[in-house]
Formats: C-alpha cells, sequence, structure tokens
C-alpha cells in the first residue's frame, strides 16, 4: 500500500511539473493578461499565483513520496 502511495505521489508531482510551466506561456501571451496601457491584469496574476502553487505543491508530493519509501 506504500508503494502505492508513492506512486501516486511521484505521478502528481511530475503531472504538475509537466503540466503547469506549459500553461504559463499561454496564460503570458492571452490579450487578457495585460491592461490597455500594458500593465499585468488580475487575470495575470491569479493565474501565476495558481501556477506556483501547483509547482509547490509538486515539490511537497515528489518530498513525500521519498519520505513514504522511506
Amino acid at each position: 500500500m506504500l508503494i502505492l502511495a508513492a506512486v501516486l505521489l511521484f505521478a502528481n508531482a511530475l503531472f504538475n511539473v509537466i503540466v503547469w510551466p506549459r500553461f504559463y506561456g499561454r496564460i503570458a501571451a492571452d490579450p487578457r493578461a495585460r491592461d490597455a496601457a500594458g500593465a499585468r491584469t488580475a487575470f495575470y496574476r491569479v493565474h501565476v499565483v495558481l501556477i506556483v502553487m501547483a509547482l509547490l505543491l509538486a515539490a511537497a508530493s515528489a518530498v513525500a513520496g521519498v519520505l513514504v519509501l522511506l
């Protein structure tokens, strides 16, 4: 059962590391990411926070996966 938990934690970490950074490029290029003056909008900031949180969760999942195996 512990091996299954570790595999799921590593799969979660891998998914987040692969998917979320690629999503950033789409957000940065989205017209809603900047206002008429060129400043970043709340749309951009919210999505960047989501991406950072997903990457932090990926790191925590990887660490937890290692700890489960120890």
